[in-house]
């Protein structure tokens, strides 16, 4: 398989950062096993809070997307200056967004929770949970940016090397705030939201430091340019409307969750189960997302450089590895999903909810495989308009199979075979044809 010239430039990608992908939902993965030995309410909490902080930092994920895009059109042209400027236009409007976003969010915070029909015993402890993880809100976004940056210059070992160092951080900061350590009294809940936001303030001021270093090598100026940040937001708007759709099918799942009567998955320990299976799809659709996180690199530069042949040879070879690596993952979800629960909980009655919808969810990992592929080609692209469109489609199809489920594990069944199906078919329907094959280093957009 690794023969083939496109399947070295696949691997040479797709490696590093598919092991950095891996690290990145540790974050979550990490919080929810050292909540959930806290109690069910506390891991319902930190369930809402999580989806909410994912949601705000989802809808910037335009930062990471457009820029690897931008800057690897500008590289396959031959503009490393130019490349890296586009990177630094990108972090000034990371922190133009960032700042205020966790300002009106923490005022906010009690309307949010309450939004995904919280209970009055998780609302409280998830308000406060989420006021303190906002602070790491700004490093978050300077983190997708700088990661877009080095990724459109065909560099993702130092992400990995700064995902791996930020959630081994992040899990020695979560254990000694959670629990304390000798005489140091632990914070419980609070303590996980601290150590994650002191984690990713480290991670992202190494990110920064690598991208500023490179645009003095090449001359770039580090100070903020208005006209070039307001551009980048500009062209990133329509991956913001794409980014909303798929939060709004999350959040939706959430909200039907809080909805169901207790004896069908509903209640604290329906969102309790929820969270963890939500974390555990999160962690696949990382590893999955490697190969397209290859894709926007690869195609961007090779649209840059105005090779047409060579971005339709590369879109077809990283599909085929989407499909493999889909049917692999689900095969090692069903495997463990068994005993997979106890690491998170140990209440019986959401350990039992969990099983089912982790083998739905195992069961979805191939068609999955095809979405993350596609939908990393077209962004590589610059195809942002058409995900828009497509994505508020997809919503409006799976809006109601959420809605109607009658237990949590039909809901799962709605997620992976209704919501995935839908954009796996709009996503073929386009990469089917050519008109998202624009060539140069501009987008008519």
């Amino acid at each position: 398989m690794t023969r083939r010239p496109e399947d070295r430039a696949i691997l040479r990608l797709a490696w590093p950062a598919f092991l950095a992908l891996v690290a990145e939902p540790l974050f979550v993965l990490a919080d929810a096993a050292i909540v959930g030995h806290l109690g069910t309410t506390q891991l319902a909490a930190a369930g809402v809070a999580g989806a909410l902080m994912t949601t705000l930092v989802g809808l910037c994920i335009f930062l990471a997307y457009g820029t690897t895009s931008s800057v690897a059109r500008q590289l396959g042209a031959g503009d490393t200056r130019g490349a890296l400027a586009h990177g630094v236009d990108g972090l000034w409007l990371a922190v133009a967004i960032g700042i205020p976003v966790s300002a009106v969010a923490g005022v906010l915070a009690p309307d949010l929770v309450h939004l995904l029909g919280a209970s009055q015993t998780v609302a409280a402890p998830a308000t406060t949970y989420l006021r303190i993880a906002l602070a790491g809100t700004t490093p978050l976004l300077l983190m997708l940016a700088a990661t877009g940056v080095l990724r459109g210059l065909q560099d993702t070992r130092t992400p990995l090397v700064a995902a791996v160092g930020g959630n081994v951080l992040n899990i020695v900061l979560n254990l000694l705030l959670v629990y304390g350590l000798g005489p140091m009294d632990g914070l419980g809940l609070p303590g996980s939201a601290l150590g994650s936001a002191l984690a990713q303030l480290a991670t992202a001021g190494l990110l920064v430091a690598v991208v500023a270093r490179a645009a003095r090598r090449h001359g770039v100026a580090l100070a903020p340019d208005l006209g070039g940040v307001l551009a980048a937001g500009r062209a990133g708007v329509p991956l913001v409307v794409r980014t909303l759709t798929l939060r709004a099918a999350i959040l939706l799942t959430v909200y039907a969750v809080a909805a169901l009567p207790a004896a069908d998955g509903g209640a604290d320990r329906g969102l309790a189960a929820h969270q963890v299976a939500m974390a555990v799809w999160g962690f696949l659709a990382y590893a999955l997302d490697a190969i397209a996180i290859a894709a926007q690199a690869i195609t961007g530069r090779a649209l840059g450089s105005g090779d047409i042949a060579a971005t339709r040879r590369l879109t077809t070879r990283m599909l085929q590895w989407g499909v493999a690596a889909g049917v692999v993952t689900g095969l090692l979800l069903a495997a463990s999903a068994p005993w997979l629960g106890h690491l998170f909980t140990s209440d019986r009655g959401v350990d039992d909810l969990l099983l089912p919808v982790l083998l739905v969810a195992a069961l979805a990992q191939p068609l999955a495989g095809v979405v993350f592929v596609l939908d990393g080609v077209l962004i590589g692209a610059g195809d942002g308009r058409y995900l828009a469109y497509a994505g508020t489609l997809v919503l409006v199809v799976y809006a109601p199979l959420a809605l109607l489920a009658p237990t949590l594990t039909w809901l799962w069944v709605a997620f992976g075979f209704g919501f995935m199906a839908a954009r796996a078919g709009v996503l073929l329907h386009r990469a089917h044809g050519t008109r998202w094959m624009r060539t140069g280093t501009t987008l008519t957009r």
